[in-house]
């Protein structure tokens, strides 16, 4: 073998060995300054925010980069025990949602991701209602207040935060200047006072 041969394959090994790492499932891919989040918990905030808010005629939440403000909002906003309580009820979210359609919350359709959001939306302390794969009505109790508290989470800061967009500001409502435009129409009637 000559030297060249063995330099290049070397290098091929060692670029191996550094790009191997970066590949694995559970390597951080953002890192914030009080937590880091894996690939997978980037992917099922902007799911989850998207089947919240949806693109319709008007942009979603994927196309707002809502869930980026979540991850912002959660790091900077939020102490740190409510960052621990919000990853312990994604982990339960993720059981809940493959334990309803054996299956991750990317990978249901959007009726089934709409169905498993709808079990949060009952009143306050009530049971996701969860069917087992053998599609029976699971009545065992489950411990639920970090799952209602991180879709809280995630709801409100998405919703707060496509409210604060500049798309939302800018496109849906029209800021006007105090005291505003002078409306010349403006019907009187009798006997109105000034």
């Amino acid at each position: 073998m000559d030297r060249r041969t063995a330099i290049r394959n070397l290098a091929l090994v060692l670029s191996s060995a550094a790009i191997l790492p970066a590949c694995t499932k559970d390597n951080p891919t953002a890192h914030f300054k009080h937590f880091d989040v894996t690939g997978d918990q980037e992917a099922l905030i902007a799911d989850l925010a998207e089947t919240i808010i949806p693109k319709t005629t008007t942009p979603g939440a994927k196309d707002l980069n809502l869930d980026k403000f979540v991850w912002l909002m959660l790091d900077d906003c939020t102490k740190k025990e409510d960052q621990q309580a919000f990853f312990k009820g994604m982990d339960k979210f993720n059981d809940l949602t493959k334990k309803m359609y054996s299956k991750s919350f990317a990978d249901c359709s959007k009726t089934e991701k709409a169905a498993i959001l709808a079990t949060f939306e009952k009143k306050p302390g009530a049971k996701p209602t969860g069917r087992n794969p053998s599609g029976k009505k699971d009545d065992k109790p489950e411990k639920k207040d970090e799952l209602q508290a991180f879709y809280g989470t995630v709801k409100g800061l998405t919703v707060f935060g496509y409210t604060q967009s500049q798309y939302f500001m800018t496109k849906e409502i029209v800021y006007e200047l105090v005291p505003g435009r002078y409306n010349a129409h403006f019907p009187v009637k009798n006997n109105m006072k000034a």
